[in-house]
């Protein structure tokens, strides 16, 4: 298949971009080079590339930032994937957009199902659902997945802020009142590819099982040798206003069996990989 990949310097594209490459013929964009809320270069772009699929995991992903410029979080998170998803009606690609948890508003009391009402409290979040939207109504094959909380060995996230503030610190505070589900790179990305060979078009929710505190996250990588204390997020000042409870359920890939392990082997796994635990 001939795939084109957006973001594929960020931490989910580079891990997409070695895993595909081994079946595919797969190219990837990024910024500085290619950017996606330009739609006449997208346009030319797929027209010349000719995919069978684009896979968009690019996006402007720091919340608070999205916060402080809500237009530009619309311009890259909306108007940047409803240009890549006219590029892919133009020549009958299907299309894969990588979304998130914020599209809910946090206030349920069970993980959320593939078709929950979606009710976003943030910029980032609402950004993100017009992305969402024009896939969903510009195209008839696509796949809608939403994820969460994505960590890998490589990149700027929260394992590796956590490790690095165990290192430096006897004591840390991390907050309670935020759940969702810490997703590790490598697990989602053998999922997506499973799901791409299916060609079931929908929407999606891939995450490591269960569910989990920013509390409980951050005891799982430092272990004993770091006190944890809970907090509330009420103790900072953030621009940004995360969705408090909003784990997602995944119903629609288990259907076809696709499944990502627990959330705590993923976590050990993650240790393996990055060679440490404090």
């Amino acid at each position: 298949m001939r795939i084109l990949l957006t973001g594929h310097k960020g931490q989910l594209g580079r891990a997409l971009l070695a895993r595909l490459e081994v079946d595919h013929i797969i190219r990837g964009i990024d910024l500085p080079e290619e950017d996606i809320t330009d739609r006449d270069a997208m346009v030319t772009l797929v027209r010349a590339f000719e995919p069978e699929l684009i896979i968009n995991s690019a996006a402007m992903t720091h919340v608070d930032g999205c916060a402080r410029d809500p237009e530009l979080a619309y311009r890259v998170n909306g108007m940047g994937v409803q240009n890549l998803a006219l590029s892919a009606a133009a020549i009958g690609a299907e299309m894969m957009q990588i979304s998130t948890n914020e599209v809910f508003d946090g206030a349920a009391q069970a993980p959320y199902d593939e078709w929950a009402e979606r009710q976003p409290i943030n910029a980032y979040g609402r950004s993100k659902l017009a992305g969402e939207w024009y896939v969903q109504n510009l195209l008839t094959r696509f796949y809608v997945v939403r994820t969460a909380w994505l960590y890998a060995a490589e990149g700027k996230n929260f394992p590796h802020r956590i490790l690095e503030l165990a290192a430096e610190r006897d004591r840390l505070q991390v907050v309670t009142d935020e759940v969702s589900n810490p997703t590790y790179v490598p697990d989602l990305v053998e999922a997506l590819v499973k799901l791409i060979d299916t060609h079931a078009y929908g929407n999606y929710h891939l995450v490591n099982e269960g569910g989990a505190s920013r509390f409980d996250f951050a005891r799982a990588l430092v272990g004993d040798s770091t006190t944890v204390e809970p907090i509330t997020s009420a103790a900072f000042n953030r621009e940004s206003t995360p969705p408090p409870y909003a784990p997602l359920a995944n119903t629609a890939a288990a259907a076809l069996n696709i499944r990502l392990r627990p959330w705590k082997e993923a976590v050990d796994a993650f240790i393996a990989e990055a060679g440490t635990r404090i």
